[in-house]
């Protein structure tokens, strides 16, 4: 592998013309270093990363990535010519300018979304652009290639799914004798599971209802279902719900969350007039998925 650092340079005339026209400009592609590199221009700014008044500026790796757990460390920085004074506006700085930067198969293009406001890069006292032609480029001046050995994570939001409610009636409550009572019911993709115990279980054995919510199906062991989950047992005449509300991660070795102390059996007993009304007892589950993460 040749050992001097790699430069590339392009050379845009009527840049005007390139900002009216194009919303991205990609360089033909280069080696340097030992990898395949290509420039990454966006004359308006990035507007996937709502920049705006700036020019966006990155270097991409042109090679193919094929594995996951194949990494790119590269030190580079990325300049503009001052063509009047010979000064090059450099990105990073001297400062930084000796930190690496990790491309992978997910993350192939590494820079600057702000690299210069468009105010400056027009003036034409700094002599960035001569003649409506600029000079930009590139120096990759180092490059390691590793394999991952360890494990890596990636997590998927999912905000824009709704909540999923469930209400379940249990008729004929006080003569059930099934520890614990269950209702399969689905949310989104999956199918999920409220689980009753009117005895209680665990910690609450005896003295407290128990409820909880389970996954009602097997999932990959490599994956993290992250919830906000709200479990009600229904005031049917007041409207003084018993709630518990939580955040829980669901897995295969963590397929249920819930509180073994929901409520005291005694309170049931008590208020039996609205929270058993006619011996009907009312539960209602909420969830909401967060987010998936998947182990790899």
């Amino acid at each position: 592998m040749d050992e001097s650092p790699g430069y590339y340079v392009v050379q845009i005339h009527n840049f005007g013309e390139l900002k009216n026209a194009m919303k991205k400009y990609e360089s033909a592609v280069f080696e340097a270093e030992g990898c395949k590199w290509k420039l990454v221009l966006y004359p308006s700014g990035n507007k996937t990363k709502h920049v705006n008044r700036h020019i966006s500026f990155y270097l991409a790796l042109a090679d193919s990535v094929e594995h996951e757990d194949e990494e790119v460390y590269a030190v580079f920085c990325l300049y503009l010519l001052d063509q009047q004074n010979h000064n090059d506006l450099i990105a990073p700085g001297p400062d930084t300018r000796g930190k690496d930067r990790c491309f992978h198969k997910s993350k192939l293009e590494w820079g600057f979304d702000k690299f210069i406001g468009i105010t400056e890069f027009f003036d034409a006292s700094n002599g960035y652009l001569v003649n409506d032609t600029c000079v930009m480029g590139a120096e990759v001046v180092s490059v390691r290639k590793e394999t991952i050995t360890g494990k890596r994570e990636s997590f998927t939001m999912t905000r824009e799914l709704p909540d999923a409610k469930k209400s379940w009636k249990i008729e004929k409550f006080s003569k059930l004798k099934i520890d614990p009572l269950k209702m399969i019911f689905s949310a989104g993709d999956r199918q999920w599971m409220i689980e009753l115990y009117p005895e209680g279980t665990g910690l609450g054995e005896g003295s407290y209802l128990s409820l909880y919510l389970a996954l009602a199906e097997p999932i990959p062991p490599s994956s993290i279902i992250y919830t906000h989950v709200t479990l009600r047992l229904l005031d049917q005449a007041k409207d003084r719900h018993i709630v518990g509300k939580g955040n829980f991660c669901f897995s295969e070795s963590s397929p249920k969350h819930g509180w073994s102390r929901f409520t005291p059996l005694h309170y049931l007993s008590r208020f039996k007039k609205s929270l058993l009304v006619n011996d009907i007892c009312i539960v209602e589950a909420e969830i909401r998925v967060l987010g998936v993460a998947n182990k790899h």
